[in-house]
């Protein structure tokens, strides 16, 4: 039978958790912090108030939570997961790898826990071992395109463009208005000097988000190496008129225009804009 002090803990549970639905962070922690004068180990409490305090980018103190749930509860994977989030929001990227290491030990199909990992390690510049932990969290949730998405950029710096496109192939089966994946197969594409094949990917971006800059740039990019160099001004033109002073700069440097810098229309076109 629940005493009248359980009751009290339960209610306040979930008067917590409706606050964080609403979008009411500070109102939550008051709730859990009622619960903790009267109940200190009270795991729940400590856990939701670290993820009310994540919420407000108050991340030292989410980490004292966390680790106050997890004194109680060493095996609570996703206190450790969310705990692991909080150190990489703080630039602790090898302590965060560390923290996911500790959810997937109790949880090895946690495919959260797997995805975050290789958030980390690709932030430490670890792409390889990004690209494996990317590679656990697909097998275990084969529909998280974001999971196929990251492991593609990792494998973008790796420069394994094929890869790459293979796995944005399958983010954009699962999402195909992801603009984001369109512009990146268009850069793997062009790395593999496959233009025509860049530019239909560039162009499907542009179909859902007309006005990026550095999409009709890179389409500017593509044409030249064409030797369309109409074309590349067009884009060119588009770009600059969107955002002329850092595409102006970089329309200057770039080796991929080299040869449309060469066109006496490239200086009226600078001089234009």
């Amino acid at each position: 039978m629940i005493n009248a002090q359980g009751m009290e803990v339960t209610l306040l549970l979930q008067k917590g958790l409706y606050h964080r639905k609403s979008g009411d962070d500070a109102a939550a922690i008051a709730c859990y912090n009622r619960i903790l004068e009267q109940q200190g180990d009270c795991t729940d409490a400590w856990f939701n108030r670290g993820n009310a305090l994540y919420a407000l980018g108050r991340y030292l103190d989410a980490l004292e939570s966390y680790d106050r749930a997890l004194e109680l509860e060493p095996g609570f994977s996703e206190a450790w997961n969310n705990r692991g989030n909080t150190l990489d929001d703080l630039q602790r990227f090898d302590d965060a790898v560390l923290s996911y290491d500790k959810a997937l030990k109790y949880a090895p199909t946690y495919f959260e826990a797997w995805h975050n990992r290789g958030i980390s390690l690709a932030n430490l510049g670890r792409f390889e071992a990004a690209v494996s932990s990317y590679d656990w969290a697909i097998e275990f949730n084969p529909d998280g395109y974001v999971s196929w998405y990251n492991r593609a950029v990792a494998l973008f710096q790796l420069q394994k463009m094929e890869k790459v496109i293979f796995n944005l192939d399958q983010v954009l089966s699962l999402q195909p208005n992801l603009v984001a994946a369109w512009v990146k197969r268009g850069h793997a594409l062009y790395a593999l000097l496959h233009f025509e094949a860049a530019i239909a990917s560039y162009n499907r971006a542009l179909v859902l988000s007309p006005n990026c800059p550095d999409t009709l740039y890179r389409k500017a990019c593509c044409y030249t190496a064409l030797d369309d160099l109409d074309r590349a001004f067009e884009n060119l033109h588009h770009a600059l008129t969107l955002q002329p002073d850092e595409y102006r700069r970089m329309a200057q440097t770039t080796p991929e225009l080299d040869s449309l810098r060469k066109d006496k229309r490239f200086i009226a076109l600078l001089d234009g804009v």
